[in-house]
């Protein structure tokens, strides 16, 4: 619930907030708002204790299951990245810091220097003919050329500009497919041409929590620094045993998840349609010895994907502690929205578990290739 606050300012910078607003086409609220967040973000950043085996930023952060995912192999986040301010509340009442806004405004150099390069970036369509036409011609293209106007570009020029030592990149499944493959051919390309060892593998991350989840992972370390002899598996370590529906639910679960006889007789009229005409559409129980569907952000709407069984009542949706959970998050994980966009985020997060396994593969390989680094230098010297 939002807490109203009165502040007494001067004229001159009541007017300067004012001009302020009219030009960025933002409410006083907004503004006020957003310019405490970031000076109480500050005070936690420099109360921060500076320990930590590496750090690394967090692109596209949403609510902050990457930035979990690292913590917990040992970083330590120095810069996020986050346009929705719905998912910034969130991320702000766990971490104690409010990410960036528009991505592409920033100013790449201003990022601070880091280990690891983190995003889950949006997959956007990309422009094949412009490059195809200046190959025809003869002439070189680069990443900049292949994705300009895309959100990957982003994630690129920053590559560029601050080198980390390796990057760790999350999307969906469906990216391989996305164009008859040539929007992942200019994402591995792109990456290759800026001098980084790539490796991907499609992850399920019913491994670690009951929800079938397939995504993309993209893994790359600097060549420039640790040379192409660079060897990386994905060799996760499932949870065992393996964690089913049952062990994600809520004991009391409030009635307002319980599906109303209107939406839950078109479920199962709409299921029943697509059923006679031969397709697979239709709602999805979820047993409880077994694994969900995959949570999407559009489960806001009817919660359809994922229903839970109850004896004598219609079925009911996930509540978003709940949805939390299925993603892997801890319970001590805040969530200050609204159901809906608690639903939304969630859908749009990560496997925070999954996340981890393979977040320490890549700081565990960083590190040997550290060590081998030095190793190597300390031999020069001595011959």
């Amino acid at each position: 619930m939002a807490k109203q606050v009165h502040v007494r300012l001067d004229d001159t910078v009541y007017e300067a907030l004012i001009d302020y607003n009219e030009n960025a086409k933002s409410s006083v609220q907004d503004s006020v708002s957003t310019a405490i967040i970031q000076f109480l973000s500050r005070r936690t950043q420099k109360n921060e204790s500076i320990q930590a085996g590496f750090t690394f930023i967090d692109l596209f952060a949403g609510i902050g299951g990457m930035r979990i995912a690292y913590e917990r192999a040992g970083g330590r986040c120095v810069y996020s990245n986050e346009w929705n301010k719905y998912s910034q509340q969130t991320y702000f009442a766990n971490f104690g810091e409010q990410p960036d806004g528009d991505i592409t405004m920033v100013n790449e150099c201003s990022i601070p220097d880091h280990d690891v390069l983190v995003a889950g970036f949006p997959c956007q369509p990309f422009s094949i003919a412009g490059v195809s036409k200046k190959q025809s011609l003869g002439r070189a293209t680069g990443f900049e050329d292949k994705t300009q106007g895309t959100l990957f570009f982003d994630v690129c020029r920053i590559l560029k500009a601050k080198r980390p030592k390796a990057f760790m990149l999350e999307n969906v499944k469906n990216l391989c497919s996305h164009d008859k493959g040539r929007t992942f051919k200019v994402i591995t390309e792109s990456l290759e041409e800026l001098d980084y060892e790539i490796f991907y593998q499609v992850l399920d991350g019913q491994d670690f929590v009951p929800q079938h989840r397939e995504r993309i992972l993209i893994v790359g370390f600097d060549r420039r620094r640790y040379g192409d002899d660079i060897d990386f598996s994905f060799d996760i370590t499932p949870v065992n045993p393996k964690p089913v529906m049952r062990d994600i639910l809520e004991e009391n679960v409030d009635d307002r998840y319980t599906l109303s006889d209107k939406l839950w007789g078109y479920l199962q009229a709409y299921a029943k349609k697509h059923k006679e005409a031969g397709n697979g559409f239709g709602y999805g129980i979820a047993e409880p010895d077994g694994i969900s569907r995959t949570l999407s952000a559009r489960y806001y709407k009817d919660g359809s994907e994922i229903l839970i069984r109850q004896e004598g009542r219609n079925p009911r949706r996930l509540t978003p502690r709940e949805c939390a959970r299925l993603q892997g998050f801890p319970d001590n994980f805040k969530i200050p929205v609204s159901d809906t966009q608690a639903y939304r985020q969630f859908g749009n997060s990560v496997v925070v578990p999954l996340m981890a396994n393979v977040a320490q593969l890549v700081v565990d390989k960083m590190e040997e290739l550290d060590a081998d680094a030095v190793n190597e230098t300390a031999e020069r010297a001595v011959s």
